[in-house]
């Protein structure tokens, strides 16, 4: 049976689908329950994309509490050697956030299926209505402060040459003419690029091939420290995976993200 030694970050069904029954995957439906329910990839465990953010304004995309982690990741049976592959059907925000999050719990084996579902159903391959049982109860784990941008972090490092601030919101939120918080515009320096620019919609939402090409033209290059953020750190799930996922060596995610940063009375605010 073959495993998941040599591929890369991001794969494709072709990959994923040999390797189902591989003792040691997990493998993360990030969809919806609705959705779920009406079929998903075989063995896969559902997890309510809003288990991955604390919920409460004004920064609901803040991390949540480490006992509601240790009680999500021991159902799904975390343990050191599984091999996670994660997915949603929406080109990989919420995949992008899990992730983040394991990141986070220092847990470095993980794959994202590109186009997620809809790249599944789009080469005629099975699903199933069948649900996994939870595996056990809560298990230990240790947070990482590495893949976590603060506010009072990225505050210290505005202005830095080499610090790349990448806005995953629409164009209107950037430039302060849509208002989700107290403050509208952007934060000083930051790069605007949309999280769905970034998915191709002829290759059922995958990452765009000329990404790379992309980002080197607004200055978001391998050299430097890169900060992704939007409202809530959903859609910049997306954007943190994708840099990531080329190989940056400096990634962070700005959880708190305009939902604390344009709440806050002390950070600076360009339009």
């Amino acid at each position: 049976m073959p495993d998941f030694s040599g591929l890369p970050l991001v794969i494709e069904p072709g990959d994923l689908l040999p390797r189902l029954d591989t003792p040691e995957l997990i493998l993360v439906d990030l969809t919806s329950s609705a959705r779920y329910a009406t079929g998903h990839i075989p063995g896969a465990r559902f997890v309510d994309p809003k288990r991955t953010q604390l919920g409460l304004p004004p920064a609901p995309g803040l991390m949540p509490a480490k006992e509601l982690l240790e009680a999500l990741f021991g159902e799904l049976g975390h343990n050191p050697n599984a091999v996670y592959v994660v997915y949603d059907d929406e080109g990989g925000g919420w995949a992008g956030r899990f992730i983040w999050l394991l990141d986070v719990i220092g847990h470095s084996r993980y794959h994202y299926l590109d186009g997620g579902l809809h790249a599944w159903l789009g080469e005629g391959l099975p699903v199933t209505i069948d649900t996994p049982a939870a595996v056990g109860g809560p298990v230990a784990l240790t947070l990482h402060d590495e893949p976590t941008a603060t506010r009072a972090y990225l505050q210290s490092r505005l202005g830095a040459a080499d610090l790349a601030i990448w806005d995953a919101r629409g164009p209107l939120e950037y430039s302060g003419e849509k208002v989700l918080a107290a403050k509208g515009g952007h934060i000083p320096g930051a790069v605007n690029f949309e999280w769905t620019a970034g998915m191709d919609p002829e290759r059922q939402l995958r990452i765009r091939r000329d990404m790379p090409q992309i980002l080197a033209k607004l200055g978001i290059t391998p050299d430097k420290e890169v900060i992704t953020h939007c409202q809530t750190h959903h859609r910049s799930g997306f954007t943190y995976l994708v840099a990531k996922a080329l190989g940056y060596p400096r990634v962070k995610g700005y959880a708190g993200s305009w939902g604390e940063w344009g709440n806050h009375p002390d950070t600076p605010v360009e339009i």
